[in-house]
């Protein structure tokens, strides 16, 4: 038992198992498989390195952005002037990155708490008994008293008088000047896996290039300061039209940097994009087209609380960050060698279903590629005094010559077919001697005969089917 425990664990420390392998001489097969191994190469190197870089670690920004408008708008609606700033047109003020530039409005002035009629259309009445007191309309502006107006056939309400009228908009919008409005725009990430910060106000913007820069594409892609005008070109808009009924922009940082080269080469990239509002939208029976919002201002006078009422038409903008850093680390590069290589273990597996399944001669592969072991065969191959895998190469060409045409009859070309070779001759100048044991197992399978056995030593890739010629002592 000692003994026993010592040799296993003497086996399990200082024996080294490695998968057999058989060399298979033929052109189809070999074709297949170089073809696959260049395939999952040149995915490999194209795609997993080239294309999704797969040998660089990635990280994603924090980014904070800063915006602010600058322009002066101008208005003369009946008669009256006004004069429209930053503090007028810009909603919210706070230089947020998303926010909306007045470019049309509704305005109604000197609204104040009472009981008036509702517009025509809405919540129209013949009696009293059309509207119920203390009730509210979805679509209404307020509170029904129970009164039906003989003069405008519409119900009373409590709300604050009188009530916005927005059926007509404005055309052409009141604030075409928005065009040459300028927004400044301030962006500032960091990539904190690799410690890198870098501001859109990249290497060679000062104040004195912001003072005189405009964005434009080809001359001036790095200018931080952009003309809406030009903003809503890019977006794909016409100004007029989106400027009317409002719409929404969006404004895209783009930050890609490959950090194997120096950080000054990483810098902003910015894309424009139409969200909503699209003049080229074929339809035309849209619900809810465009972008307002109301806003109101109070004051006192006399006394009574007054407001202004503003429905708003603008182009609301949007500011989108996005980033990706990469750069070069060992970990993800070997993790890509390595997922590259097993995936060439697709070849062996296509190619060891070609062989054991679809060639006309896939008996023989099977054969050659398998070894069965069973206690009979071991009494069989001690019998005859032969190696194990040499009867297993006797046995499977002996079948073969057997069961199948002679013309497809492959034989083991293994280093111990040569011993097989000279063991056959003896069995050829012996096959009537029945002491012989391995007359025998020849005449069991009916092929004891010379011409049989050259069969089973034929070289199935030779053109004449010669036998086997080369000798090896050792």
């Amino acid at each position: 038992m000692k003994s026993q425990i010592t040799n296993a664990l003497s086996d399990f420390f200082f024996e080294y198992e490695t998968p057999r392998q058989v060399l298979v001489r033929n052109r189809r097969v070999g074709v297949v498989c170089r073809l696959i191994q260049l395939g999952v190469l040149a995915y490999i190197i194209g795609w997993v390195f080239i294309y999704e870089k797969g040998y660089q670690s990635s990280d994603t920004a924090v980014s904070s952005v800063f915006s602010k408008m600058k322009g002066v708008g101008y208005t003369n609606v009946s008669g009256s002037e006004r004069i429209w700033d930053v503090a007028d047109y810009v909603f919210p003020p706070q230089g947020d990155s998303s926010f909306v530039v007045m470019t049309n409005y509704i305005i109604t002035e000197g609204q104040k708490m009472g009981n008036c009629p509702e517009l025509p259309g809405k919540d129209n009445c013949s009696s009293d008994a059309d509207c119920e007191g203390g009730s509210f309309k979805r679509t209404g502006h307020g509170q029904m008293t129970g009164k039906c107006v003989n003069t405008t056939k519409t119900c009373e309400v409590l709300a604050w008088c009188p009530v916005e009228d927005d059926n007509n908009i404005p055309d052409p919008p009141l604030l075409m000047s928005a065009e040459n409005y300028t927004l400044f725009i301030k962006n500032s990430i960091t990539f904190p896996l690799f410690e890198v910060i870098r501001s859109n106000l990249v290497e060679g913007i000062d104040n004195n290039y912001i003072s005189k820069c405009l964005y434009d594409p080809e001359d001036a892609p790095l200018c931080p300061i952009f003309k809406l005008g030009d903003v809503v070109k890019l977006s794909g808009f016409n100004f007029e039209t989106i400027a009317k009924v409002g719409g929404a922009i969006g404004i895209v940082i783009d930050w890609t940097c490959n950090l194997d080269y120096n950080v000054k080469h990483c810098k902003p990239t910015y894309n424009f994009h139409g969200l909503y509002g699209n003049p080229d939208e074929k339809d035309k029976a849209r619900a809810s087209v465009g972008y307002n919002f109301r806003f109101a201002k109070h004051y006192l006078e006399d006394k009574v609380q007054k407001r202004t009422l503003l429905k708003v038409f603008g182009i609301r903008i949007d500011i989108i960050v996005q980033s990706l850093a990469r750069k070069f680390d060992i970990i993800p590069t070997l993790t890509a060698i390595g997922s590259g290589v097993g995936i060439f273990g697709v070849a062996t597996v296509v190619c060891d279903l070609v062989l054991l399944y679809l060639l006309p001669k896939r008996e023989f592969y099977k054969n050659m590629k398998f070894k069965y072991t069973d206690t009979q065969t071991q009494q069989d191959s001690e019998s005859l005094g032969l190696d194990t895998g040499v009867y297993y190469t006797i046995e499977a060409n002996a079948r073969q010559v057997h069961g199948i045409d002679k013309s497809n009859v492959s034989a083991c070309r293994s280093p111990d077919s040569i011993a097989a070779f000279f063991f056959f001759f003896k069995c050829i100048l012996s096959c009537d001697d029945e002491e012989n044991p391995f007359f025998h197992y020849l005449r069991g399978l009916n092929c004891c005969s010379p011409v049989d056995l050259t069969f089973i030593l034929q070289d199935p890739d030779s053109e004449a089917g010669s036998t086997e010629t080369e000798v090896s002592k050792k």
